[in-house]
């Protein structure tokens, strides 16, 4: 089944095929920087395909040429002027980044061209990140005059490492793909006449998986990641009722049959 929705005024295009869902940044014009009201609509797109859509992975693009230049700046006077607006408007950047990190299907950044301020922020919330060659990066926070909110650096510490967490946070200086792939942010980076058959090859690789077996893997993972013992415990659970479902009954069967499995989720 196709799902099709608008979010933040049609700046934020939803769809949902074969099981993956993605989520586009369409504001070209601003090289898809991202409004507050956009910030305000992600958790909302990301719950939409995760628990309507039935999506087994999603996908984070920015339409055209650009993933997304980051949070934008003409909002700034504003909704971002000082100390007690910043607050407020950080808010809604820290639930977008946290939707992204906390949803329970796993998610893959698909980047090309410019990758900035808080749309770096999103690439690093997702599990996976694949980039066109040419693709930039850079966090010019501090050469705003601001810090990057506290609570989303950890995404790019755990992304990028903390020797070059600390490069981009404290330089604010454009990064290529090049380096980024060396440094382990980037899965992939790959030319421009393979970016879109390779990004949609892995998101069906993991699309044709068994949803609560991904989850559970899903919440390990994020359980090293956190050192959260809570976490552990939960994906532990998870992962035994695995044993009871649907899905291991019809892998078992589809094994045997030398066939690919049909999993529902159940």
């Amino acid at each position: 089944m196709n799902f099709e929705r608008d979010f933040a005024g049609g700046l934020l295009r939803v769809t949902s095929s074969d099981a993956i869902g993605t989520i586009t940044i369409k504001n070209p014009d601003r090289k898809n920087a991202v409004t507050a009201a956009m910030w305000r609509a992600i958790p909302q797109a990301v719950r939409f395909l995760t628990d309507e859509a039935h999506a087994h992975v999603l996908v984070i693009r920015g339409v055209g040429t650009d993933f997304s230049a980051g949070a934008d700046i003409r909002e700034f006077d504003r909704l971002r002027k000082d100390a007690e607006t910043a607050v407020i408007y950080e808010a809604s950047n820290s639930e977008a980044f946290t939707a992204i990190r906390h949803c329970r299907v796993p998610t893959i950044a698909a980047i090309r061209g410019i990758c900035y301020g808080g749309g770096f922020g999103l690439a690093a919330a997702c599990d996976l990140r694949i980039a066109e060659q040419g693709a930039r990066f850079c966090v010019p926070a501090v050469r705003l005059g601001i810090a990057y909110p506290a609570d989303a650096v950890q995404d790019i510490v755990n992304a990028l490492g903390s020797q070059m967490a600390k490069v981009a946070l404290f330089t604010g200086a454009p990064m290529s793909s090049e380096k980024m792939a060396a440094a382990g942010f980037l899965l992939e980076e790959l030319e421009a006449g393979a970016f879109d058959g390779e990004v949609s090859a892995l998101a069906h690789a993991i699309a044709a998986n068994a949803p609560i077996a991904l989850h559970a893997s899903k919440l390990a993972i994020r359980a090293v990641i956190e050192q959260d013992g809570d976490l552990l415990r939960e994906a532990e659970v998870i992962g035994a009722e695995t044993f009871d479902s649907a899905d291991y009954a019809e892998g078992r069967a589809a094994f045997a049959a030398r066939r690919k499995p049909k999993f529902t989720g159940k």
